[in-house]
């Protein structure tokens, strides 16, 4: 079974979130071993680049497997292509994947560099933490794509 870990910067504060990624992660059961991995987000005063590079190296350290940024600037896929791109990782052996998403001012360059790939979601804004539901939603989808389950319409 593929293990996927969402590694992400900062925690859930809202209730209806935390239902709702429960409700993703009780779903993905089905078909992978799913992590959440939490990174504290870091507090240096006014030094964004700084900052991104502490959060980095702690994204760093639990990331394992292919690894997937999450990232404004990276690849646009349709859901299908997003289940494809699934499918070959775990074909081509890899038994782990890891979605890392940055905190609020994005990934450091080093998060980017060593990172597999770079997903986008699309050019809008989406609330932080709304994202990790989102992002849950789209793993749930691709694999019931490849299942050829009737959820994807």
């Amino acid at each position: 079974m593929l293990k996927v870990n969402i590694i992400a910067v900062g925690s859930i504060k809202e209730k209806y979130l935390s239902d709702a990624i429960s409700e993703y992660l009780k779903r993905l059961s089905r078909f992978a071993s799913v992590s959440i991995i939490e990174i504290e987000e870091k507090s240096v005063s006014s030094d964004l680049r700084l900052k991104k590079e502490q959060e980095g190296i702690a994204i760093l350290k639990k990331a394992r497997g292919y690894i997937i940024a999450l990232d404004g600037g990276g690849v646009q896929l349709s859901s299908v292509d997003f289940s494809k791109k699934i499918e070959d990782i775990a074909l081509s052996g890899v038994s782990e994947i890891s979605f890392v998403i940055g905190g609020s001012n994005g990934h450091s360059e080093q998060v980017l560099k060593t990172s597999n790939m770079q997903l986008s979601f699309g050019k809008m804004t989406y609330p932080h933490q709304l994202f990790r539901v989102m992002l849950l939603e789209q793993i749930y989808r691709a694999f019931t794509i490849t299942a050829g389950t009737p959820y994807h319409k």
